[in-house]
């Protein structure tokens, strides 16, 4: 096992890896921006290293930083977290040259999996149904060739995209000549890959996502679905776990076919396959994200497997100690993503508290919201023994937050799980007019 870990990100997630270290016995390097001097991440980690300025660009994607922060610090190893250079194959590759292990899948897996396109045909191979859809596409001649073959509407999609960025939903072949070249800089800008993809839009539809550990021996765990539909410009706001829309017989289906897959592909971390479950109740892969998720934490609650902990078990080649019939599926978990909604300094922080309520956050108190960075504050969940039950608890939780000082969103989200359509389970994507 490792005796120190670099983390290689900022926010609530730094705070969440820097936890499940500690609780492992595990020496904590942070990494952080000028414009993050006083982060929450950066005093509970062991040591701290200033990487560069306030702008990504200058700090959390500055590789050469990174690797020399953890050279300099005697980390062994460098979690990602998610975003930044979680699924960046050269930044993998670089750790391997410098003899750090990288948390994730390896370099070659990543660079072979990295391109959604070809991944399709990997897991179509696999058994799995695979919407219709292009390879990646050159030129925009050909584009509107093959929108045409696939008849519209179609999805415009990054490569490499991820985080709802560089998607467009495209009706005519107008739309789809305005549309290439500004996803295409957009995907240059995002993630440094312009090249872009086609595939046939499914609606309506829910969001349905996997949560895989896959270790280096060849065991593959699901540790079920979560419904993810709740989005507004393809980001998400809510994610829960059980879907109220999945049965139990289809999420045996699924949990097979994934674990089957996995398998085949050779994959080998913590991972998620993603599906558009439409109103025949029929399942599409959409994509893989080759890295942990935002909403992981709603699994966990429900499973009570700590994924973080697993990730880095993993990575040091320790196997899988339970199987999949050992995964517990019981009960309900919600999760509501809280948002920041304007910069301010936090005057006021109150978190709820109570049986199976759990908030992960970077708030202190007096700290100043950042205007480089990503809006989200923390993340509110909550566990029961029915939905029912869930939705009670998460209202209280709600109610009792408090953020003074920031703007959020967490009266919207009191909405949300208020909102007659949520409660009864019976909403898709469409739901905050996600289109």
């Amino acid at each position: 096992m490792f005796s120190k870990i670099l983390i290689a990100n900022r926010g609530e997630i730094a705070v969440r890896i820097i936890r499940a270290c500690k609780e492992m016995g595990i020496a904590t390097v942070a990494v952080y921006s000028t414009a993050d001097r006083e982060a929450f991440h950066v005093a509970l980690a062991d040591q701290a290293v200033c990487i560069g300025g306030p702008e990504a660009t200058e700090s959390y994607l500055n590789e050469s930083q990174i690797i020399s922060a953890a050279l300099m610090t005697g980390a062994q190893a460098i979690h990602p977290g998610y975003g930044f250079l979680s699924e960046n194959a050269h930044f993998a590759g670089l750790c391997r040259e410098n003899g750090i292990v990288f948390i994730g899948p390896d370099p070659e897996s990543m660079e072979k999996f990295a391109d959604k396109a070809i991944l399709k045909e990997l897991v179509d191979d696999a058994g799995l149904p695979v919407i219709p859809g292009t390879e990646a596409v050159p030129t925009l001649a050909e584009a509107i060739t093959l929108a045409n073959k696939i008849g519209y509407p179609v999805m415009l999609k990054a490569c490499s995209g991820g985080g709802g960025r560089g998607i467009r939903l495209i009706r005519s072949d107008e739309e789809l000549t305005r549309a290439f070249p500004e996803a295409t800089q957009e995907a240059v800008t995002a993630f440094g890959d312009g090249a872009l993809y086609l595939e046939k839009y499914i609606f309506p539809a829910r969001h349905i996502e996997l949560q895989i550990l896959a270790d280096e021996q060849g065991h593959v765990v699901c540790l079920g679905e979560r419904d993810c539909s709740l989005q507004r410009r393809n980001q998400k706001l809510l994610e829960e776990t059980p879907s109220p829309a999945v049965s139990d017989k289809q999420r045996a289906k699924m949990i097979r076919l994934v674990t089957r897959a996995a398998k085949k592909i050779g994959y080998v971390g913590a991972g998620t396959m993603e599906f558009l479950y439409d109103t025949k109740g029929s399942f599409w892969f959409m994509e893989m994200n080759l890295r942990l998720q935002v909403e992981h934490c709603v699994t966990e609650m429900l499973t009570s497997v700590d994924i973080v902990k697993w990730q880095i078990r993993i990575a040091a080649g320790i196997p899988l100690d339970f199987d999949q019939e050992q995964v517990r599926l019981t009960g309900s978990s919600i999760e509501c993503r809280i948002n920041a909604m304007g910069i301010g300094r936090l005057n006021m922080l109150h978190v709820p508290g109570g049986l199976n309520v759990r908030f992960d956050t970077c708030l202190i108190q007096g700290m100043t919201m950042s205007p480089y960075y990503d809006s989200l504050m923390g993340k509110l969940v909550v566990y029961a023994r029915s939905r029912e039950e869930a939705l009670r608890k998460m209202r209280a939780a709600l109610c009792e937050l408090v953020i003074d000082g920031i703007p959020s969103n967490v009266n919207e989200q009191l909405k949300i799980v208020e909102d007659e359509r949520f409660t009864s389970g019976n909403y898709d994507l469409t739901f905050l007019g996600n289109k």
